[in-house]
């Protein structure tokens, strides 16, 4: 079996989870049989190219989709409607409006026809144009290697209207995976309507749905009004390649907590802070770590120097790869207090370096660890005894740390993508 695969990060250049899925899932598909063309809208050429054979977006000319660009279009049925559209309208000016932005489009996309688009591969301020460029793209590299694969498998909002293009343009089943939603961002009357309704789209027109947990089934049947029946689970894993054992040496004899993640609203930081400054008041000999970047990190600086305690807590910024792996194995307790959290692989990159995690109630992963301490998210009271009896008791912080590291070791990408290949066979079936 080979699927054509459309993602927007992969290892060593990544700016979160998805991309580290994205690689275990390549990696697991590998073992179970399954080969994969992987498309990203910016290659570095670094990539490990092992499991996966790498497509850059970039090199790609958009000239072999179809006829003319107005047949695309129409095909992929896409069209960015402006931030000046008018919210009181008519129906027939709203048509108008749509025709001649419609035209607008057809005559920009016209211009650079057969020509190459340089994909950032960011999350900057023209995500979505790069969105709908990728759309293209996808749309012709599968028109090209149509005989080169059998199943269509699109990661995130992302990459969903590339996955349907895909899907348009070669008759070929759609497999959309769900890594996070909208209503996993920010709060529900803050939700940028424009993904959402990427979002919706992408699972109205995929043939099956994965979600990376029950929860996230939950929302992508209750909140976007899936077909239960074409949205299947299949939980997240851990990669144990080469990263055990991993010594470091401590310049410090305080313990240490520590937060990776990004700072925004979903990974629930200002809690972390909260129960941060509860231990601190309980005892001494101990530091607590923020290790991420986003839009929260100078209301938490501020957050922290309110509380008094700026000595005691360190934010170190965004890392990657092999710090990470440092960090962990730096840490005495792990806590991932997310507001909501589709999965979080985290947690079990903590534990698979031995070291016991406290996480909230409202992840996926809480769903699969049985030695994982939980709490809701919002009781930062018991987040601190939690945190608390790790840091005082080493018999129990023993006990969770050998539970966990076995509990993890079980959860294997092998595992998980030989769930993901009976889905794929499932839509070819269909």
């Amino acid at each position: 079996m080979r699927v054509l695969m459309f993602g927007w990060e992969f290892p060593p250049h990544i700016a979160g989870g998805l991309g580290t899925a994205c690689y275990g899932i390549v990696k697991g598909l590998a073992y179970n049989g399954v080969e994969t063309l992987f498309v990203m809208p910016s290659a570095s050429g670094d990539e490990d190219t092992e499991a996966a054979t790498i497509i850059n977006a970039s090199d790609v000319p958009v000239d072999t989709v179809s006829t003319s660009v107005e047949d695309f279009l129409d095909k992929v049925k896409f069209i960015h409607i402006g931030s000046n559209m008018l919210p009181y309208i008519n129906p027939e000016e709203f048509s108008s409006i749509v025709e001649e932005e419609r035209r607008r489009q057809v005559k920009d996309f016209r211009i650079q026809y057969g020509q190459k688009y340089k994909f950032s591969g960011k999350y900057g301020a023209n995500l979505l144009e790069e969105v709908a460029r990728y759309a293209m793209v996808g749309g012709t590299i599968a028109m090209e290697r149509r005989d080169e694969f059998d199943i269509i498998h699109a990661h995130d909002w992302l990459t969903y209207m590339a996955g349907i293009a895909a899907k348009e343009l070669t008759g070929k089943p759609l497999v959309v995976h769900v890594h996070a939603t909208s209503y996993d961002r920010g709060d529900e009357n803050h939700i940028d309507t424009r993904v959402l309704d990427i979002e919706t789209r992408g699972m109205l027109a995929a043939d099956k749905v994965v979600t990376v947990s029950d929860l996230t089934r939950g929302i992508v049947i209750n909140k976007y009004g899936i077909d239960p029946a074409k949205v299947v689970t299949v939980h997240n894993a851990v990669d144990f390649s080469g990263r055990e054992n991993l010594q470091v040496e401590r310049g410090i004899r305080d313990k240490v907590v520590t937060f990776l993640g990004r700072i925004t609203f979903q990974k629930g930081p200002e809690y972390f802070i909260e129960a941060a400054a509860k231990v601190l008041k309980r005892t001494t000999g101990v530091r607590f770590v923020m290790a991420g970047s986003g839009d929260m990190m100078n209301r938490c600086i501020r957050h922290v120097a309110r509380l008094g305690i700026s000595d005691r807590f360190h934010f170190t910024g965004f890392l990657r790869g092999a710090d990470v792996q440092k960090m962990f194995a730096l840490s005495d307790v792990y806590v991932m207090p997310s507001v909501s959290e589709p999965f979080g692989i985290s947690p079990l990159e903590a534990m698979r370096t031995g070291v016991p995690s406290v996480i909230s109630h409202q992840s996926g992963a809480a769903e699969v660890l049985k030695y994982a301490f939980k709490v809701d998210f919002w009781d930062v009271d018991a987040m601190a005894d939690q945190i608390y009896a790790l840091l005082q008791y080493p018999a129990l912080a023993k006990f969770a740390a050998k539970q966990g590291f076995d509990e993890v070791n079980t959860l294997k990408w092998n595992a998980a993508t030989a769930k993901l290949k009976k889905v794929y066979e499932s839509a070819l079936k269909q």
